[in-house]
């Protein structure tokens, strides 16, 4: 019989960069205040989730997430290197404005999702797909029949979601892919398999003054 894993995946909190709609990629931002409270939020939304074991990207807003879920269900954060959000080269660090003013046709190919294409010193999405799946498929299959959380980047969520949909990496996505959302797979011997996506109840339900 196969043995399932529940994958439980958390996309980082809310930084000053998402605010700004500024192209991160693999530079290291912080969380924003509202990126802490996020954070917080989740943790006691996973506080009964019977989770395991927790892993996540080595960017710094990826691991403060993790760090702050973990200490409410006490476990500790392994990182993962190849959980990391996706290279975008020379675009990284400008607003999306600026990209489409400096770069327009590149930046064309990227809003368009062109699987092979690749900004100048960044990863392609076929690279980058690759990469982000094959190390959740590791992480998974290492911790059969466990329930484990991952704590990695809107790109990297993007990927998975389109593994366990069978949704075509240049096909236009309809899905969220908010901060600090609850995102919800089962992994078996035949893949991924969706089971909840961007579950965001726990951001929902205080004002939103107490972030302060």
């Amino acid at each position: 019989m196969t043995e399932v894993t529940r994958i439980v995946a958390v996309r980082h909190g809310e930084t000053e960069w998402n605010a700004e709609m500024r192209m991160q990629g693999q530079l290291d931002t912080g969380l924003s205040a509202r990126g802490r409270w996020q954070a917080t939020r989740a943790a006691e939304a996973l506080a009964g989730e019977g989770i395991e074991a927790i892993f996540a990207s080595d960017l710094v807003r990826a691991l403060d997430t993790a760090q702050a879920i973990g200490r409410v269900v006490g476990l500790p954060v392994s990182t993962d290197a190849e959980l990391r959000e996706r290279s975008f080269g020379i675009f990284q660090g400008h607003t999306y404005a600026e990209i489409d003013a400096r770069w327009p046709a590149e930046a064309a190919r990227w809003r368009r999702h062109e699987p092979a294409f690749a900004p100048e010193g960044g990863e392609s999405l076929i690279e980058f797909s690759a990469r982000a799946v094959a190390a959740v498929m590791r992480i998974a299959e290492r911790a059969r029949g466990r329930t484990i959380l991952v704590v990695s980047h809107g790109g990297v969520l993007d990927c998975l979601y389109r593994a366990a949909s069978r949704v075509e990496l240049d096909a236009p996505r309809i899905w969220q892919l908010d901060n600090a959302a609850i995102n919800r797979m089962l992994h078996t011997d035949s893949g991924l398999t969706l089971v909840g996506w961007n579950d965001v109840g726990h951001l929902n339900d205080r004002a939103l003054d107490e972030i302060s």
